[in-house]
């Protein structure tokens, strides 16, 4: 078993446990971070013995989505423009990692899930969430796009309009709302979260691991047919995004807590 540092992974009989572990910082997620998930997902191609991984955040949080502090990590302060936008896909990288997982995965989703802690949650097959569980996409209120992925995601579970109250709205749903629009699969106590998720596992864990990974896949194949084939460039309108004035805007009126004013530049 490899060794992380942002991660614990553990084994119990054919479940694993991934737990994202920088409490200290709600779990967000920098370049550092999500390489480690990456390599932990992929890590399981070779494992025939595990057929299902939960994933969870330690402390309160799932993960508040990436760690905006982790400026110039991995090669995003590169002058070179090529290898900025390659780093950039760091996050899509380990999305699709954990997607294309050959194992069931399920999500214990405590506390926040935020724009990319959002994005690899609906990246899994399954969401388990506490009571105290919410989704949030902030990336339009800091003047960027959603990306990694994450917007073919989201619809499958939500549908058009609700992603779009997520996304471009960048509301805040609570737990029994996430319920009731189909985002989680079942809402339960915080002091029951993992134990649930548990029983999750060995539910799936029980079956043929071969029809049910074959199912799964062909269950993703099915609804996100067209995904990669239309999201394709989200890290370039991001990068493009990123450049603009309204981004400086939005940024200057989040640290200063007023309201920004765009003028589409």
């Amino acid at each position: 078993m490899a060794d992380y540092e942002h991660l614990r992974v553990a084994r119990d009989g054919a479940v694993a446990t991934v737990t994202f572990n920088r409490p200290h910082k709600a779990n967000a997620l920098h370049h550092a971070h999500l390489a480690e998930i990456e390599a932990a997902a992929l890590s399981f191609r070779d494992d025939g013995d595990t057929r299902v991984v939960i994933f969870t955040g330690a402390g309160k949080h799932f993960s508040s989505g990436a760690d905006l502090t982790d400026s110039g990590a991995g090669g995003r302060a590169d002058p070179r423009l090529v290898m900025r936008r390659r780093s950039a896909r760091i996050g899509e990288r380990a999305t699709l990692a954990v997607h294309d997982m050959d194992q069931i995965t399920i999500a214990a989703w405590n506390g926040a899930a935020m724009g990319g802690g959002a994005v690899l949650a609906t990246a899994m097959d399954f969401r388990i969430g506490a009571d105290d569980c919410f989704m949030q996409y902030p990336e339009i209120d800091i003047g960027v796009n959603l990306m990694w992925k994450g917007l073919p995601l989201l619809m499958h579970l939500a549908g058009p309009s609700r992603s779009k109250r997520l996304v471009a709205g960048g509301e805040r749903i609570h737990a029994s709302t996430l319920l009731e629009w189909g985002v989680i699969d079942e809402l339960v106590p915080r002091a029951a979260l993992i134990d649930t998720a548990r029983e999750w596992a060995a539910r799936y864990a029980a079956k043929s691991p071969i029809a049910a990974q074959m199912i799964k896949q062909s269950v993703n194949a099915l609804a996100g047919s067209m995904d990669r084939a239309v999201m394709h460039m989200d890290v370039d309108q991001n990068i493009l995004s990123a450049a603009t004035e309204d981004r400086a805007e939005a940024i200057r009126a989040y640290l200063a807590k007023t309201d920004p004013s765009f003028n589409g530049n």
